[in-house]
């Protein structure tokens, strides 16, 4: 009996260990993806579009998702996103991706992904968190500067635009087949076990204290844009 309780006592100090990491990961996640989107607005000719910004229904951030020329390590192809509602923007959900062909990028350290969902059926792709770019949810590389072209399709025909940052080098990314799934590891490091992608995104869930720094991002990222024009 003493034996079974000493485990049981060190089973639950190592969970407790556990979640303590996983929460401190997942808001530094948070913060770089903060940062990520911070730096590339003030990038000067080099941002997202202000059209881009002002038409999203949704932003998601994947900080340093290449590392050592492997594609989507355990830590790299985690992100946060998230979409507008009625009294600004979401608390963030948080997702994995994984796979996908990356054209070009393929190799390069370090790199950090941004997707702009562009309308209502990608948003909701987004909310149900199960589902293949360029299969399931049309993705193109997006526009970059400080305008976007008013005779490309970016608008009405595409749900998901991509971009990439690496070195230093900021561009639009064509992305196909890669998979987007629920965080649940990172979701109940901030919410609990019990809550839904759904209720974070729609706005049901109140913006923790480690998101603001995300989500003041996303909010001043449209600012940015018409400040360097």
């Amino acid at each position: 009996m003493k034996k079974l309780m000493t485990m049981a006592a060190i089973l639950s100090l190592s969970s407790i260990a556990w979640a303590g990491s996983n929460r401190e990961a997942t808001d530094d996640r948070l913060d770089h993806a903060g940062a990520v989107l911070h730096e590339v607005m003030s990038a000067p000719d080099k941002g997202i579009p202000e059209e881009v910004l002002e038409h999203a229904k949704c932003v998601a951030v994947v900080p340093h998702m290449l590392k050592g020329g492997f594609v989507f390590g355990a830590e790299n192809g985690r992100g946060v996103a998230t979409c507008r509602t009625e009294h600004g923007w979401s608390a963030p959900a948080f997702f994995t991706i994984t796979g996908g062909s990356w054209g070009l990028q393929i190799g390069l350290e370090g790199v950090d992904l941004v997707m702009i969902i562009q309308n209502d059926r990608g948003m909701q792709h987004l909310i149900n968190s199960n589902f293949q770019l360029g299969a399931d949810a049309s993705a193109a590389a997006g526009p970059v500067g400080r305008h976007a072209s008013a005779d490309t399709d970016w608008k009405l025909n595409t749900e998901v635009l991509t971009y990439s940052r690496a070195k230093g080098a900021f561009a639009g990314l064509t992305l196909t087949g890669a998979a987007i799934r629920r965080d649940d590891d990172s979701t109940e490091a901030i919410y609990g076990r019990d809550m839904s992608t759904r209720r974070v995104l729609t706005g049901e869930v109140p913006v923790p204290d480690s998101a603001h720094s995300f989500i003041d991002a996303v909010r001043d990222a449209k600012s940015q844009a018409v400040a360097a024009n």
